[in-house]
This record gives C-alpha cells, sequence and structure tokens, in this order.
C-alpha cells in the first residue's frame, strides 16, 4: 500500500466519525425537534467543516443538497422557512454563492462568511478576471483560516461553549496539517512536467499556489459549466505544450468538453474531482477530510500513471 493509500485509509475512519452531509431538506421534523441552536451553512463542504468544530452543542445543517451546483442555486420556499429558524449562517463568500446576497436579506440571522482574512487568487481570464477566485477552502492550508472564523462565529453565539468550540477548532486544524504534509510529500515525487491540475472549473488555485503547481482549467467557475471553443483550444494548447499526462473534472459538471482535451492531446482523463459538494455517506467523500484525501489521491495517481 502507497502512502498515499494509506493516509486515505486513516482519513476515512476519520470521516465516518465526523458524519454525513445532511441538508436542510432531508430532516425538517428533526431541525424542529431538535433543541440546539440552529446553524446553516451554504453549502455541504462547510457544514462538515462547521459540525467538526460544534461538537455536540450546535444543529448543523447545509442549505444546498449533495450534488448541488452551489454558484447559481435557486433557494426554495423550505430553504427560507429553515432559514427563520436558524440562529447564524455560514457563507464562503469571495463571490462563491451568486444566490446568498438576496437570500440572507429575506431572513433574520446573523451571517457569518468564513473566508474572511483569506489572501485572494485573482482570476486572470475571460469575463471574470480581476475578481476573486472562489474556491480557497480547496488548499488545506487556507481551510485553517476558515475553521478558526467558524470558531470565532460560534464563540459569539454560544460564549458558554467557547473553550470547546476553540479546542474542537485547534484539533481539526491538526488533521488539515497531517492531509497538506502528505499531499506536499506525494507531489514532490511527480516530475516538474506532472505537478499541474488541468480542471474543468478554475477550483484548485489555492491548491496550486500553496504546493508549488501549475494550474489549467477550462471555465474560471462553474456558471459556465460549458467549455467554448476558445477555452478547449487554450486547455489543449497548455496540455500539448507542458506534456502533461493527465487532465480531470469535477463532480457537478459535465466532463464531455475535458474528454475533448484529453482524447486531442493522448492525455489520460484521470477522473472525477469532488470540489464544490460533498458524497452522500456511502459515497467517495462524505466529509471534508475525505474530499480533500480523494482528489489528491486521484490527482498524483493518474499523474504518475497508477490507477487503482
Amino acid at each position: 500500500m502507497s502512502a498515499l493509500s494509506l493516509v486515505t485509509a486513516v482519513f476515512m475512519s476519520v470521516g465516518a466519525l465526523a458524519g454525513c452531509a445532511r441538508t436542510v431538506g432531508d430532516e425538517n421534523s428533526a431541525i424542529t425537534e431538535d433543541t440546539r441552536p440552529l446553524v446553516l451553512t451554504t453549502f455541504t463542504v462547510l457544514a462538515d467543516m462547521a459540525r467538526n468544530v460544534a461538537g455536540e452543542h450546535l444543529l448543523i445543517e447545509s442549505i444546498t443538497k449533495v450534488g448541488a451546483e452551489i454558484h447559481g442555486y435557486e433557494p426554495t420556499p423550505g430553504d427560507l422557512r429553515t432559514a427563520e429558524q436558524a440562529e447564524l449562517i455560514l457563507d464562503n463568500g469571495l463571490g462563491l454563492e451568486a444566490w446568498f446576497e438576496k437570500f440572507i436579506e429575506r431572513v433574520p440571522a446573523p451571517h457569518a462568511v468564513v473566508s474572511d482574512g483569506v489572501e485572494p487568487v485573482y482570476i486572470r481570464a475571460d469575463a471574470y478576471a480581476g475578481k476573486s477566485n472562489p474556491h480557497a477552502w480547496m488548499s488545506p492550508k487556507v481551510a485553517e483560516v476558515y475553521v478558526d472564523n467558524i470558531a470565532s462565529a460560534f464563540e459569539d453565539l454560544d460564549p458558554l461553549h467557547a473553550a470547546d468550540y476553540r479546542a474542537n477548532a485547534e484539533s481539526y486544524k491538526a488533521q488539515l496539517r497531517k492531509v497538506g504534509d502528505r499531499l506536499r510529500a506525494d507531489l514532490d515525487t511527480l516530475p516538474p512536467n506532472e505537478r499541474a491540475v488541468v480542471s474543468c472549473e478554475g477550483a484548485f488555485s489555492y491548491l496550486a499556489r500553496d504546493f508549488d503547481l501549475q494550474e489549467a482549467y477550462l471555465w474560471p467557475v462553474n456558471a459556465e459549466q460549458e467549455g467554448t471553443p476558445k477555452q478547449v483550444v487554450a486547455t489543449i494548447d497548455f496540455v500539448r505544450d507542458n506534456d502533461v499526462p493527465a487532465v480531470f473534472c469535477e463532480s457537478t459538471v459535465s466532463d464531455k468538453a475535458q474528454r475533448q482535451v484529453a482524447e486531442d492531446t493522448g492525455a489520460r482523463f484521470g477522473g472525477t474531482l469532488f470540489v464544490d459538494s460533498l458524497s452522500e455517506e456511502g459515497g467517495p467523500v462524505p466529509t471534508y477530510l475525505d474530499l480533500l484525501t480523494y482528489d489528491a489521491r486521484t490527482i498524483t495517481d493518474a499523474l504518475l500513471g497508477t490507477r487503482r
């Protein structure tokens, strides 16, 4: 078993303890019956982070469901009814949730932006040029900022359990560091041309910055979800010019255009990566730690040509 496979097994067991990606539409009766303060998050990744910090003291639910495309989500009347019961809502910020500004205007709960303090990576191409890339959680280093912001929001909401929230946050950040250390060790085995992530969405900019990777993508954010001829050609040129051995796509969009890139360049289609959503409990990434570990394994295995 490789080192990365070993760490995957370890964090799968951690994920089992952390809980699954429950959403607000799943158990409204349970929300009503639970006496703990209700905290909502805009998507499932944030919900899992928040549960690790909250422990037993808060009820955490995600507004969007597993597999939802977060950028252009359209809240339902049920989402608004549930939000009226919430005492806090956590959102990513950085322009990720295009729908959230109008949503929060219609509910009384305060909200906290979990990306506050993150040094942004700016998009350089297309209509999004100059805007912040919103996918900061995809770097385990940056995720520590998220965890600290979540803990601070919970301390303000529930000062009685502030020490527990801070202790949970420190424990969770230690797990994130282990994932990051293992990822760096495995990436360091790759030759320079293979230290590249070519994806459908530009979701790996923070990972690329923090772990010394090249990055290319078809479109900057999934609000587009379809590669234009210009984008496809540019990606093909990058793969050919850098002799990149594998390309990838994300779970919430079609991989058709990226498979065309693979066919035209001779690169492998390396597999599906998870970014904007966790999987169901029995799927490959029921927790955020699983998501980071699964994506790292998928990327390094495909680039090295050691698909398992």
